[in-house]
């Protein structure tokens, strides 16, 4: 029988709870498929802030069980703890210790002993930012400037290649967040992670597309060309209108060699006024960086043959239903729902605040980049083509 846990699963259960997180099942699926409520669940996941726990593991130098009925039996026939040792192949002072630590002479009983010392295996190894000062507040203040864990992982990487104690992996960062019994990181600094979720979801996990309508004369990404495609040079852009409540609009602009990002404020979707804010913020650019613009199949852009000739740069659309053929643009959607989350009003949002929400994701190291920012970039890669 696996030891029972408070919400009344099996280790078992526990374990297969797990597995199905990790394949990206959601916790209501779950719930369903081993017959509990869905609360239930989410106190197992929750609990590990999503984020799935090493299994125990016995350390390959601790004793057995079979050692420690040794050890019982040998005490029982008289025999001294260096005597029982040298027969185990062990160290008189690692019986000494055993016996002393579970109940010396004649107290001592082999299960027993087993039993508390894989309970005493669950207490938590220091956390690395907890025993670690310097290393707590290089992370508190990436994460305060709005840094993701990934980003804050590869930065220090990159800063410290040499020194391991200020290097810290990914999912500690996050464990340290979601996990208030850390008490490594004060649990304000939540609310700078893109997602207010306190727990972690997989990978794995599905994402959710949406249909969008026919565009008349559409010239299909497939004609592309391939230096976009390849993203060898700067210039080549992904668009699309980010939706708020209340109907109210901003168009998102990435370029993808560098996944720079521009910021449009409009007051409606109609494809008249997107074109033109498009074309007046396009028309700014060096002739460097106006080479295509990639969009999805949104009615925004049915328009899209005046903002070719308002500024000389082709419209491509992508399949019906393909939104990771704007992969950069996606990504960076769901970067911006930090700032702007889904189901609120971004009307609300000046030009200038628009502008702020983008000099924050250009500056960030980005780990497409080799952790360099998308800012740098550009302005590195449009210098080599002057």
């Amino acid at each position: 029988m696996g030891t029972q846990l408070r919400s009344g699963l099996s280790d078992k259960a526990k374990a297969e709870i797990w597995q199905r997180w990790k394949a990206g099942q959601s916790a209501r699926v779950i719930a369903a498929a081993i017959d509990r409520e869905h609360p239930t669940v989410m106190v197992v996941l929750a609990r590990h802030g999503g984020i799935a726990p090493r299994p125990r593991q016995r350390a390959a130098i601790a004793l057995t069980l079979a050692e420690r009925e040794d050890i019982s039996r040998g005490m029982a026939a008289g025999q001294s703890l260096r005597c029982i040792a040298r027969q185990l192949g062990r160290a008189p002072s690692t019986v000494s210790r055993e016996v002393a630590r579970h109940g010396g002479d004649r107290r001592y009983r082999a299960a027993q002993a087993d039993k508390a010392a894989w309970d005493a295996a669950r207490r938590p190894r220091p956390c690395r930012l907890l025993t670690n000062p310097a290393l707590r507040e290089a992370v508190a203040g990436k994460l305060s400037r709005d840094w993701s864990p990934e980003q804050i992982s590869g930065w220090l990487k990159s800063e410290y290649p040499a020194d391991a104690d200020m290097q810290v992996s990914t999912e500690t960062i996050y464990k340290s967040l979601f996990i208030q019994a850390r008490g490594a990181l004060k649990q304000e600094l939540v609310a700078h992670l893109r997602s207010k979720r306190r727990v972690r979801r997989p990978q794995a996990a599905s994402n959710h597309r949406q249909s969008r309508g026919r565009i008349v004369d559409a010239i299909s990404i497939r004609q592309r060309p391939a230096e976009a495609e390849d993203r060898a040079v700067p210039g080549h852009w992904e668009g699309d209108l980010l939706c708020g409540s209340k109907q109210s609009f901003v168009v998102t602009l990435v370029e993808r060699h560098s996944r720079f990002v521009m910021l449009i404020k409009v007051p409606d979707n109609r494809t008249d006024t997107v074109v033109a804010a498009l074309s007046r913020t396009i028309q700014k650019l060096p002739a460097a960086l106006k080479r295509s613009l990639t969009w999805d199949r949104g009615h925004e852009m049915a328009d899209h043959k005046s903002f070719t000739v308002a500024t000389d740069v082709q419209v491509y659309f992508c399949d019906p239903q393909s939104p990771w053929q704007r992969g950069s643009n996606e990504n960076t959607n769901g970067l911006l729902r930090q700032y702007m989350p889904k189901r609120t009003d971004i009307s609300v949002f000046s030009q200038t605040q628009l502008n702020k929400f983008a000099l924050l994701l250009n500056e960030r190291p980005r780990k497409t980049l080799g952790f360099r920012s998308p800012a740098a970039t550009l302005q590195a890669s449009v210098a080599s083509t002057v």
